[in-house]
This record gives C-alpha cells, structure tokens and sequence, in this order.
C-alpha cells in the first residue's frame, strides 16, 4: 500500500450518506476502517450499559457490511490519541478522515489527533456527517448562540433544506492489513455485552441494530406511522412514533436521510402523512439537532444547570424513593409503565418521558441529573447532547426550559393518553383486569372493583407514594422562591 486512507469510525456506523468514508474513496488508496472504544481519554463519559450492548451489535453489522465489500473493520479499545499514533506508525496512511463529534473533551481529542497527524505529514480532516446543521452556523441576530427552540429552529432551516444524502457506495478500495498486524482486536474482546447476568433478553426481542434495521425502522415508520404522527405520537400504546432514536444514536442511519426520505414519501404519496404530520416529524429531529447546539455551545450540559440559579437549589435526597421510581413501583401506573418499559426494552416513549422525568423531580424533588445517569445506563438511545438536554428542559433548569411551575399530572395524563389503558396494561400486568376508568389511579376504585381485578393494593401493586396533589404545592412553593435568584 502505497498511501492508505483510513476512516474512523465513531456514532457513524453506516456505509450510505457517509462523508468520510466518501473522502476516503475519492483518494483511490486503500481504505482502512477503524473503530477504537475509548473511555479513557480525559472527560470521555463511560459508555451505559444498554447502549453498549447496542454498540456490539451494531459494530458486528458494520463489519459484515464492510467485510462483504472485502475492507475489513479493525477494532481498538484505549485512549484514541495513542491508538491512532500507533496505526500512523504502522500503517503510514496518507490520510486520515472522520466525521466530526461535538461534546468538548471529544473535540479536544480529535483536535489533539488532528495536530499530530499533521506534524507528521498527514493529512486529517472531518466532516460534518452526524447534524443536519453544523451548531456554529445558527446564530442569533448579535450573533450568539441561540438558547431557545423555536427561534433556533426557525433560524436553522431559514436558508432552505439540508443537503440530500449521499448514497452507499459501490464499491471500496481494499486493504491488506490483517487485525493481527494491526493490533486489532475482535468486537467480543471489546467486552460490551452483559453476561452474568443477561438482561438484555428484552431489547433483542424489540431491536434490530445495524444499517439494515435502520433503514427498515425508517421504511415502517414512513408507510405506517408518519400519517397522523403530529396527534400520535402523544399516545404510547400506539405505534405512532418512529422508534428511530437509536439508530440515529449510532449514526447507522444520518438526519439527512431520515428528512429527505419523509419528505419524498409525503410528496409522493407514498404516505398518507399530512403536511403538518412531516412538518411536526421534522421538527424533532430539529430539537435534536438543538440539543447538540446547547452541547457544543455550553459546558458539561450532563452536570452543570443551564439555569445557573437552580446551582443553589437544595434536591432531596432519598435513595429509597429513587430506586422505587427506577423499579416502576411509585404506585401511578403511567410512571410504572414507563421505567418497566425502560428495563424491558432499553426505550421509553416520549410523551412517558417527560411524565417520568417530571415526577422525579417535581413530585420527589430528586436531581434531575439522577434520572439523567438512571437514562444514560438503561436507554439504548443514551445520547450525549439530547439526554441531558431533554432532562434539564422537564426539570425546568434547560436553555429552552419548561416552566417551573409545570407539574404534569400522572393521572391525567394517563386517562388523556393511555384511555384504554393498553400501555399500562402491557407493562404493568398486575393491573390488567381493571377497568379503564380506574386503571391510573387504582387507589380511587371500590374494593368490590379491586377484587374482581385480583389487585391488592399494597400487596399486587403499591399505594402512590406521594399525594400529588400535595406533591405539586411543594414543588409550586419550592420552584417559587427561586424566580428572584440569579
């Protein structure tokens, strides 16, 4: 190999809509994919566990894709800056080219990589391959970063659409370096499933990781769920939402694709989907990319309130109703629900989301970065900016902030999304004979109705155990005194 090309690997484990891989091949050198696991380097946030098993499977598809077009994948775990010094010194590439990330200790590394390739004589370069819209080009009119929603969103898609995604290529430029060689190890080496014990049996059932199964994610979602989605997608015992979080999590599919194919598929009558159903569509992976607006532009959004005046703020600190809430036993069956399907599945629906989140940390007053890391472990579409982003605007602490005072009501908010119950009634078996009419507040029904249902309060399923009612005059009088603070 005269001058190899190699291409680093990172939430991009896609061949199609790829732009370092695409620079790679326009060289017409060899091209050497690599991956490299690093947790090590300063201020890199261990992987959770849910989406490490989500990255094995993941990495085994890309390596079979990539295998069939004869360019093995070659896998490294350790600092990524002492790794890639490594593979310059023995592979001696041309270049080297990946796909931007934007959370601060990983810019410091790649920018840390990209000074030492080019100190010896090699090329680096990054491309935007991940967001829709680079963060640094949607400003404010004083030219600032922008801090709330609609005017980012409106700002961002102001010039006109994304730009069309790029197709899988053909064909790549293969190489001859065996993993051996490199110092590669094998995906199992990695050590990313669980083992004793395996608790990912719910999530195999549910997902199907890998470029493949982002595109069929995608294709169900456009002929089945994209109708309606704008009213539907509240609804959690519906199959109305996209499901497309993890995929876009590990970059198996890009936003680029997932706009464009939307677009084409209303406007070809391919769906059924009003144009507010794409445009509501849209609009989230626009809260997305503003996510990773407030990650590039702000500090640790995962740790540090972007609402400076919550630092002083005093959380409860309750172990025993925190791992209540994380075991779905808070005694409100659409909280239940939600952290089971967490533990099930490693996937919540949205609209159960932000009812969980608010409970937390309204009606327990818990931290919200406790359920921000309870998330980051068990959700395979764990993501460094909207995570915490999505955690700081329930707890009323964000950039885009949902007001203090907003407590959602559980009960109400069960009995207006979840009217059958059919959520509930999944996730929460023991209240599967109850009639609809008491099934999210079990406590209010007759003890005639709780025995024809089999359930024992206290017993089959637990009280509430907070009034919520007196949880939100707490929460109300609590948030209240901080509206004068800076």
């Amino acid at each position: 190999m005269s001058s190899p090309s190699i291409v680093w690997f990172r939430d991009d484990l896609r061949l199609a809509d790829h732009p370092a891989l695409i620079a790679a091949i326009a060289r017409k050198e060899p091209v050497i994919p690599v991956f490299i696991l690093d947790e090590e380097s300063d201020g890199i946030r261990p992987l959770g566990g849910a989406v490490r098993w989500w990255l094995h499977h993941s990495l085994t598809s890309l390596s079979e894709q990539l295998a069939a077009k004869g360019v093995p994948l070659l896998v490294f775990r350790g600092p990524a800056r002492d790794v890639m010094a490594s593979l310059a010194k023995k592979l001696k590439p041309g270049a080297v080219f990946w796909n931007r990330r934007y959370r601060k200790p990983e810019i410091a590394v790649d920018s840390a990589i990209k000074d030492d390739l080019k100190a010896k004589g090699i090329a680096a370069e990054s491309f935007s391959g991940t967001l829709l819209f680079e963060p640094w080009t949607v400003k404010s009119q004083a030219g600032t970063p922008m801090r709330v929603f609609t005017p980012f969103y409106r700002a961002a898609t102001a010039p006109g659409e994304p730009a069309p995604p790029a197709p899988a290529p053909r064909s790549i430029p293969g190489h001859d370096v065996t993993p051996k060689a490199a110092g590669a190890l094998s995906i199992d080496k990695l050590a990313l499933l669980p083992t004793k014990p395996d608790w990912s049996g719910g999530m195999r059932a549910e997902w199907t990781p890998g470029e493949k199964g982002a595109r069929k994610r995608l294709d169900v979602f456009l002929k089945g769920g994209l109708a309606g989605y704008k009213e539907g997608r509240n609804f959690p015992g519906r199959p109305s939402t996209s499901k497309l979080s993890p995929h876009l999590r590990f970059g198996e599919i890009s936003a680029r694709q997932c706009w464009h194919a939307a677009g084409i598929a209303v406007e070809t009558g391919q769906s059924d989907a009003s144009d507010s159903d794409l445009a509501h569509f849209r609009s989230e992976l626009g809260w997305r990319e503003f996510s990773y607006h407030l990650l590039f532009n702000l500090d640790d959004i995962a740790r540090e309130n972007m609402q400076k005046r919550f630092d002083a703020f005093q959380w409860a600190k309750n172990a025993q109703q925190l791992r209540a809430w994380q075991r779905g036993q808070t005694g409100y069956p659409i909280v239940d629900a939600g952290m089971r399907e967490l533990w099930q599945t490693g996937w919540m629906h949205n609209r159960v989301r932000m009812i969980v989140g608010s409970f937390l940390v309204k009606h327990l007053m818990i931290d919200w970065r406790e359920g921000e890391d309870w998330f980051w472990d068990t959700l395979v579409d764990a993501d460094m900016a909207s995570n915490p982003a999505s955690w700081q605007w329930v707890a009323g602490t964000g950039a885009d902030a949902a007001p203090y005072f907003r407590v959602f009501n559980p009960v109400l908010q069960g009995e207006k999304f979840d009217p059958d119950g059919a959520y509930v009634k999944r996730f929460v078996p023991e209240l599967a004979s109850m009639p609809p009419k008491y099934i999210h507040s079990p406590w209010t029904a007759p003890a005639s109705v709780l025995k024809e249902a089999g359930v024992s309060l206290g017993f089959d399923y637990p009280h509430p155990m907070v009034d919520h009612q007196a949880a939100r005059d707490r929460a109300l009088s609590t948030f209240e005194a901080l509206k004068g603070a800076v």
